[in-house]
């Protein structure tokens, strides 16, 4: 049926991206606020419908390179189980839907909704193309959704919350590009003309410095003066070794598993690195709201 293949074409699993507007909620304290958790549930529903508007798109734009691909071809556009008139249209309610629900919020919120829609749309047609720039670009997704999250409840965002995120993100970015990589091989190039500028050993590099980037700018962000006067505690340390195992785990799975090519599918299919981020998130909430 037609409804199915557009409920698959908007990428479900990837609205786990988009739990990062709930990132200054919870930062800010104010998990247990019920006004401004259900305005960041709002938020995180608005940018579940742009962005799978623009997978839509996404979808239409690169048909016939996703035809030729051993995983993308299976989506229901590039096997040909959703007509393009049906995807058009779905993706124009969608995207409305989306905008307009951002727009209910507050204006800040929607031009940063909208403003994260050309971003990536200006990504699919020309900035991929662009080396170093496109990871860039993929890590300013999670950024966007961050600073999106702040502004829907108009809470102040630290410093280091950004910080983290985006080295975070580029960690998960390169990491993608490594996956494509491994997984296309000889054919790499005809499928994604971006990747002839990569080569594993390169993005081995690369995911070094961020690795060892996040790592030390999350430790930072524990012990500074700010985070000490902010929260009342010094304890956030101690969710350090949730955050190093579970880069180290993803690093293990992108290695020896070939795993990276989606993060969320993979962070949701792996128990080990699951269960590691639901206790670093208890460790946090534990430590933050029961001091």
């Amino acid at each position: 049926m037609t409804i199915i293949e557009i409920v698959k074409s908007l990428r479900l699993q990837q609205w786990i991206k988009n739990l990062f507007v709930f990132a200054p909620l919870i930062f800010s304290q104010n998990i247990l606020n019920r006004p401004l958790l259900l305005k960041t549930f709002e938020a995180f529903v608005a940018f579940c419908l742009v962005s799978s508007a623009h997978y839509i798109f996404n979808d239409l734009r690169d048909l016939q390179e996703d035809r030729r691909h051993p995983v993308k071809s299976l989506r229901p556009l590039a096997s040909g189980r959703l007509k393009k008139g049906s995807a058009v249209a779905a993706l124009v309610v969608i995207g409305t839907a989306g905008l307009a629900l951002a727009a209910s919020i507050n204006l800040p919120f929607l031009l940063m909704a909208a403003g994260y829609l050309v971003l990536q749309t200006v990504y699919s047609m020309w900035l991929k193309h662009v080396v170093i720039l496109d990871i860039f670009v993929i890590a300013a997704g999670f950024l966007i959704r961050v600073v999106a999250g702040g502004l829907a409840i108009k809470v102040e965002i630290s410093s280091w919350l950004l910080i983290c995120t985006t080295l975070l993100a580029l960690f998960l970015a390169m990491g993608k590009r490594r996956y494509e990589l491994v997984l296309l091989d000889k054919d790499a190039v005809s499928h994604r003309p971006i990747l002839k500028e990569y080569n594993t050993y390169l993005l081995d590099q690369m995911i070094s410095v961020v690795t060892a980037s996040t790592l030390l700018a999350y430790c930072l962000y524990t012990i500074s003066a700010e985070t000490v006067a902010k929260f009342g505690t010094r304890k956030l340390i101690f969710t350090v070794p949730f955050v190093l195992y579970g880069i180290f785990r993803y690093l293990y799975l992108i290695h020896q598993k070939a795993g990276g090519g989606t993060p969320e599918a993979l962070i949701i299919r792996d128990k080990p690195l699951l269960a590691d981020i639901f206790l670093w998130i208890t460790a946090a909430a534990l430590i933050l709201h029961f001091k």
